[in-house]
């Protein structure tokens, strides 16, 4: 299973970005995908997934509102709309995919086996 990440790039506060992580291997529309970023000198934070292809949407509390996941089955593709960006949502962004994952697992990174390279988003004036 690979997963690659992209749509990172500079906005400016206020602006808007929009992820896309496309997936290749043994990947369905069964498994588990989300986001969670890393700003520098700071862990990985949970931002958002979907359980499986039909579970609704978990956001951490700090995107709720601005943060929209999404997913296209068909195109084996995760998607993160991301507007009224802050300052503090730069971080480079990872997606993760489980197929193995529980509900109450989705913050968790560690329930993640598969890891994209990461894109970084970067919010300033």
């Amino acid at each position: 299973v690979q997963l690659q990440a992209s749509g990172g790039g500079l906005v400016q506060p206020g602006g808007s970005l929009r992820l896309s992580c496309t997936a290749s291997g043994r990947t369905d529309s069964s498994w588990t995908m989300g986001w969670f970023r890393r700003a520098p000198g700071k862990d990985h934070e949970f931002v958002a997934a979907i359980f499986r292809s039909y579970g609704r949407p978990s956001y951490a509390d700090s995107v709720k509102g601005r943060f929209t996941i999404s997913r296209d089955n068909a195109k084996k593709t995760l998607y993160l709309q991301m507007n009224s960006l802050k300052a503090e949502d730069t971080a480079v962004y990872f997606c993760a995919a489980s197929n193995r994952i529980i509900y109450s697992e989705l913050s968790n990174r560690n329930a993640y086996a598969y890891w994209g390279q990461g894109t970084q988003v970067t919010v300033s004036s």
